[in-house]
């Protein structure tokens, strides 16, 4: 499987991707979506194992302000998740000349999937979501770990794990994660608005030990989310379920996207 790293152009700002041919056709792209601290390379190879059990072509990519991508002026606004959702994110998928897509995301990624799931796919182009510990509100278990996080960033060793990530971005993408999550005025912060809206089948998994998010983000998306959803809570597993438990993550992500079937058109 050859794949294929280069940059989409977009709005001015130059987004790292990293292309993953199909293996089968008639089959919607797998489209990535990292978490707030990650990039392209911190999916590792998970998207070639998924897109291998799937024969699902793949694109993964670094948000602006990380990895590779174009920085962004700081601070970030406490409705960036929305921004990428509802407007970056089609732009993207038009740039990238993608037609039927699943989206897969990661935390902060997993929101900004619901988010466009929810608002911005009007065209119907999102087949199915699957969202790995994201978040539909704020907890205060989060915000309690996000302040560890800058202690670790200031005194500890997590700046120099996340410069091997980033390289000059790594101010820039931990700040603006940083900041916004800390600010005050994000406790109000919630996406469960979007959720009734989302038609296309959606799949959460959530580990049991996730120091940034509890079962109570399931439930809320249970409740409200407009199709069907399925659910897998993860025992022995923090916040990555595809790093921490990558077997049953991989074996219930391709599960998923195989019962969702052919593209329709």
């Amino acid at each position: 499987m050859h794949e294929k790293r280069d940059f989409i152009q977009l709005d001015g700002a130059r987004l790292e991707v990293r292309r993953i041919p199909a293996a089968a056709t008639g089959r919607p792209a797998l489209v990535f979506l990292h978490e707030g601290l990650g990039c392209v390379d911190m999916w590792r190879d998970f998207p070639t194992r998924l897109a291998a059990a799937t024969g699902c072509a793949a694109l993964v990519y670094s948000r602006a302000g990380y990895g590779r991508s174009s920085p962004v002026p700081l601070p970030r606004p406490l409705r960036y998740m929305h921004d990428e959702g509802l407007e970056v994110l089609p732009r993207l998928l038009d740039a990238a000349g993608l037609g039927e897509v699943v989206l897969v995301g990661h935390s902060d990624g997993g929101s900004i999937a619901l988010i466009h799931a929810g608002g911005a796919d009007a065209g119907g182009r999102v087949r199915g979501v699957i969202a790995e510990a994201p978040h539909v509100l704020c907890e205060e278990l989060s915000v309690s770990s996000i302040r560890k996080a800058r202690q670790a960033f200031l005194t500890g060793d997590l700046r120099g794990k996340l410069v091997r990530l980033h390289g000059e971005n790594v101010d820039c993408a931990f700040w603006g994660w940083n900041r916004a999550w800390l600010d005050p005025g994000f406790a109000a912060w919630n996406i469960e608005e979007y959720l009734p809206s989302i038609r296309t089948p959606v799949l959460v998994i959530q580990g049991l030990q996730d120091p940034y998010g509890t079962e109570e983000q399931v439930r809320r998306i249970q409740a409200r989310c407009g199709g069907p959803t399925e659910v897998l809570v993860l025992d022995g597993c923090g916040h990555a379920p595809h790093r921490d438990q990558p077997a049953a993550t991989l074996e219930a992500m391709a599960g998923f996207v195989g019962r969702l079937g052919s593209t329709r058109r």
